[in-house]
């Protein structure tokens, strides 16, 4: 990989549980990489998924606060719900 598009790496000590730690090293020693790499990648992961799932949570949020004056049937007239049809 080109050390120009590679983030700045920075030495930190971190304190992890003995399970956590035991299950990094084994997908370690199975890829053949540093236990830093497998960490890394983890937390970058770990870290994404929590930034979407914030995201997820605020759009949500958004999108009940804009409907919530809407009673039943004006919400199924915007989902298309046609009332007036029969159902076949």
């Amino acid at each position: 990989m080109n050390t120009k598009t590679q983030p700045p790496k920075h030495r930190v000590t971190v304190t992890l549980p003995r399970g956590t730690l035991a299950a990094a090293a084994r997908i370690a020693r199975a890829r053949k990489v540093r236990l830093s790499i497998v960490i890394a990648e983890l937390l970058d992961a770990g870290l994404r998924t929590r930034v979407a799932t914030e995201r997820s949570s605020r759009v949500l949020e958004s999108y009940r606060r804009a409907f919530a004056g809407f009673s039943d049937e004006e919400m199924m007239l915007l989902d298309g719900v046609l009332l007036d049809e029969p159902i076949r």
